[in-house]
C-alpha cells in the first residue's frame, strides 16, 4: 500500500481506542473469523463487512490517508469513534496482508471516501489565503474586544480583592469555608469572561483535601493567581511576549499567526483529559530537523473525541504555526503534504538534571507553567520508597515521577519495558516531578505509548 507506506503496528491501532472497552473489544476483531470482502487500496482506504448479532454484516471502512489522522465509517451503532469493528479492521490489516488484500472497493465505501475528500477539499479552500473573514465588520470585532478585556480587568479585579480577605483572615478560613466559596469565585470569573482566572480558582477548592502541607500549596497557587490578575491589569507594560502569555493564561482567545515551518513532525504522545463539559487532546510533535517540539491542541464536546487522532510513531509531512506567546509551544496545523506514515526517528535526549533546568529556565518566560515537554536519555525507572523516580543510567541523578504517573497502567509498561535496561523516555517535567508518556527500549524497537 504506497500511499500510507509501511503498516501501522498493533499498538499504534490501539492507540486510536477511544477507551479502555473499546480496546479490548477491537482487539477480538483483529483476526479474520468475523471479517468478509475485507480490502485495500493505495489512496489508502481499507475495508470490510463484519459479522454482528443481526443478519446484515456491519459495514467498515476507514480513510488511512486522511493528513488529520484516519477516519472511521461503520453501519454499527455505536456513538465511540473508532468503533471496535474500525479498530479491529485496522488491527487485521496492521499484521495480515493476505487478510486485508489490495482491491477495488465497493459502492458503499467509495462513496464514503469520495464525500469525505470532496469536504475536505472545500474545507482548504475556505481556509486559503485571500478567502472571505468569518468577522464582516473590523471595528465590530475591535469593540467586542474592548468590552470583554474590560469585563476580564473586572474580574481580575475582583479575584484580587477575594484573595487580600484571603490572606487578611488566615488560611485556616479556605479550609472552613469548604469548595463552595472557590466555585462561586470561578462562576464570577466566568461571567466576567475570564476562563483562565475561572480555571485555576477552581483547583483552589480542593488544595486543603490534599493533605499535609496544603497551606503552603495554597499559598503558592494564591501567589500565581495574585501574579496573574496583576500582570493582567498593567499589560500595557509588559514586554509583547509576556503580555501575550498573559492574555493565554486568562483565556482569551488568539490566532496562530506565526511563520508557517515545514517539518517531519514525529508523533511523540497523544492523551486526551475530560471534565464534565469538555475533552481536550493534547498532541506532542518532534521536528526532525528542526529539532523543535510543539503541542497540538483540540477540544471536543463532552462524550466526542477531538480531531485529529495522531498515533505514537507516525511521521506527519506539514507546516505548523505557533501562537503568540514568549516561550509558547502550541501550534496550529496547517497544510499537510502526506499522510502519516511510520518512520523510524527518535528525538535526542537529555539527563534528569538539563531537564530540571529546562522547567527553570521556561518559568521566566511563563511562571504559570506546569510543566515543559521533555526527552530523557538512557534513564532507569526504579522504585524510590513509597514512590518511583527515572535514575540517570550514567550520572548519580533521578527525576520523581508525579502522582498522577505513579497511579497509571503505564508505568507498569515502562517497568516492563526498561527490565532493569536504560530506555529513552518522553514525557511532561514541571513543578510535582515527571510525566512519562513514551518510551523507546535502547536497541532496535518501536515506540510505546505509556498514557
Amino acid at each position: 500500500m504506497t500511499q500510507q507506506g509501511v503498516r501501522w503496528s498493533a499498538d499504534q491501532v490501539l492507540a486510536l481506542a477511544p477507551d479502555a472497552a473499546s480496546r479490548k473489544a477491537g482487539s477480538k476483531l483483529g483476526a479474520a473469523g468475523p471479517w468478509s470482502e475485507a480490502g485495500s487500496s493505495d489512496e489508502g482506504t481499507v475495508w470490510g463487512l463484519c459479522k454482528g448479532s443481526g443478519s446484515k454484516p456491519y459495514q467498515t471502512v476507514v480513510d488511512i490517508a486522511d493528513a488529520a489522522g484516519p477516519a472511521y465509517k461503520c453501519s454499527c451503532p455505536s456513538r465511540k469513534f473508532p468503533c471496535k469493528h474500525a479498530l479491529g479492521l485496522l488491527l487485521l490489516w496492521a499484521a495480515d496482508d493476505a487478510a486485508v488484500p489490495p482491491g477495488q472497493a465497493p459502492d458503499w465505501a467509495r462513496q464514503w471516501i469520495a464525500g469525505r475528500r470532496k469536504r475536505t477539499e472545500e474545507k482548504r479552500a475556505g481556509d486559503a489565503p485571500g478567502a472571505p473573514s468569518g468577522s464582516a465588520d473590523p471595528e465590530a470585532a475591535r469593540r467586542r474586544a474592548e468590552r470583554r478585556a474590560e469585563r476580564v480587568s473586572a474580574g481580575a479585579a475582583e479575584l484580587e480583592q477575594r484573595l487580600a480577605d484571603l490572606l487578611r483572615g488566615g488560611l485556616a478560613t479556605a479550609e472552613q469555608s469548604g469548595y463552595g466559596l472557590w466555585e462561586e469565585t470561578a462562576a464570577r470569573m466566568v461571567d466576567a469572561q475570564a476562563q483562565g482566572l475561572a480555571g485555576r480558582v477552581r483547583e483552589l477548592g480542593a488544595i486543603p483535601s490534599t493533605g499535609p502541607g496544603w497551606p503552603v500549596r495554597l499559598l503558592e497557587e494564591c501567589a500565581l493567581l495574585h501574579l496573574l490578575g496583576q500582570g493582567w491589569l498593567r499589560r500595557e507594560r509588559l514586554p509583547d511576549g509576556l503580555a501575550a502569555t498573559v492574555r493565554a493564561r486568562m483565556g482569551l482567545p488568539a490566532s496562530a499567526d506565526g511563520p508557517p515551518l515545514r517539518d517531519r513532525w514525529l508523533v511523540l504522545a497523544q492523551y486526551d483529559t475530560t471534565d464534565p463539559r469538555l475533552t481536550t487532546r493534547r498532541i506532542w510533535l518532534h521536528g526532525a530537523d528542526s529539532r523543535r517540539t510543539v503541542l497540538l491542541l483540540s477540544y471536543g464536546a463532552a462524550g466526542r473525541a477531538p480531531e485529529p487522532a495522531l498515533p505514537v510513531g507516525l511521521v506527519l509531512d506539514a507546516e505548523v504555526s505557533a501562537y503568540p506567546g514568549a516561550g509558547q509551544l502550541r501550534v496550529a496545523l496547517g497544510e499537510q503534504f502526506a499522510p502519516p506514515s511510520p518512520a523510524a526517528i527518535r528525538p535526542p535526549g537529555l539527563t534528569t538534571s538539563r531537564a530540571a533546568a529546562r522547567y527553570g529556565d521556561a518559568l521566566r518566560d511563563d511562571p504559570w507553567l506546569e510543566s515543559v515537554p521533555v526527552t530523557l536519555d538512557r534513564v532507569v525507572p526504579a522504585p524510590d520508597g513509597d514512590s518511583w523516580q527515572l535514575a540517570d543510567a550514567d550520572e548519580d541523578a533521578a527525576l520523581p515521577l508525579t502522582p498522577a504517573a505513579r497511579s497509571r497502567p503505564g508505568l507498569w509498561r515502562l517497568v516492563a519495558l526498561s527490565g532493569g535496561a536504560p530506555v529513552k523516555v518522553f514525557g511532561e517535567c514541571g513543578h510535582q516531578g515527571f510525566t512519562p508518556l513514551t518510551a523507546w527500549p535502547e536497541g532496535p524497537g518501536d515506540a510505546v505509548a505509556l498514557c
